[in-house]
């Protein structure tokens, strides 16, 4: 096997190389109070855990579940299913996780276009749709017969009107290319030894996303990581310090990572124990580095910006 380069930080670590970490995570077998499980990876089916868990304890729900795709999870084969199959496969996740959640709660639900249009769907039925987000994938295959696709969705919805929403958490800076001033001075931008830059309210189209590579700390060998950076806006505009986001298909452990720097707490539910032992080695390495690519001094700065390139810093939180 080709030796992997020194600059390669992907986390590829099977269950015996990372067994301290494995030994972190917990099963869910009977019913459990908060205590229980806060700050914690459990390993297990969401769908036979879910049903275990307190009721209404969450702040914030964050699901990236299997799209309508044949994908190979380590070992673990999601198989494509017809429309109607993925439709009662959403509501019963779905279900499952609506008791859990605080009437002041919001969701965000991961998704690609296909399946986009299912999902959302559901959720219009069972709960108060607030908008689609469409976020911008730098990589993906060229289609010899069709639009290459580069784009997913996340659809943002809540139990009820009271809900959070933080805007000045999730301002993003950009370049102001033409600057107006007033009596010479800056007017709604600053001045900046690296440019001039204006924080701006940030709209449903995000263009400003880094998919997590091989040089990134971030980076595991999952095939369909999330950046920290995406969830960050999630977890900053949704939720305050303290709060509980929950996660039922975990993955490598991106949302639990990015709510620990954030300062919220996190339950995380992964079936697959590869997975779980890579979010338990994030976890640890996120007590060490808080830092979150391309979000600096409290600013969420534009893709290849200086600020992307630099140590990042969680000041201004």
């Amino acid at each position: 096997m080709k030796e992997k380069s020194a600059r390669n930080k992907t986390i590829d670590i099977s269950v015996e190389e990372g067994s301290q970490y494995y030994e972190r995570c917990i099963q869910v077998k009977s019913e459990v109070i908060i205590d229980d499980i806060i700050d914690k990876s459990i390993h297990g089916n969401s769908l036979e855990v879910l049903p275990l868990l307190p009721h209404q304890f969450v702040d914030l729900l964050i699901v990236d579940p299997p799209y309508n795709l044949e994908k190979n999870y380590h070992g673990a084969k999601f198989t494509k299913q017809s429309e109607e199959n993925y439709r009662t496969y959403t509501v019963e996740w779905v279900d499952k996780v609506l008791p859990l959640l605080k009437p002041t709660a919001s969701i965000y639900v991961c998704c690609d276009w296909k399946s986009s249009l299912i999902i959302g769907s559901v959720l219009m039925e069972k709960l108060n749709v607030m908008n689609r987000i469409t976020w911008q994938r730098e990589k993906g295959r060229g289609a010899s017969s069709n639009w290459k696709n580069g784009m997913e969705d996340v659809w943002f919805a809540t139990v009820s009107k009271d809900y959070t929403f933080n805007l000045e958490a999730v301002k993003i800076r950009k370049k102001v290319i033409a600057p107006y001033r007033v009596d010479g001075k800056p007017k709604d931008w600053e001045e900046t030894k690296e440019g001039n830059f204006r924080n701006t309210s940030p709209s449903n189209f995000w263009d400003d996303i880094s998919i997590p590579y091989w040089s990134m700390a971030e980076n595991t060998a999952h095939p369909t990581q999330k950046p920290e950076k995406l969830l960050a806006k999630l977890i900053l505009a949704s939720s305050n310090k303290d709060d509980i986001v929950l996660d039922p298909f975990m993955g490598s452990g991106t949302t639990s990572v990015t709510a620990k720097k954030l300062g919220r707490h996190y339950v995380g539910i992964e079936q697959n124990d590869v997975y779980c032992t890579w979010a338990e080695k994030r976890l640890e390495m996120a007590e060490e580095d808080e830092s979150i690519q391309g979000y600096v001094d409290g600013v969420f700065w534009e893709r290849n910006t200086f600020a992307t390139q630099k140590g990042n810093s969680k000041s201004g939180l």
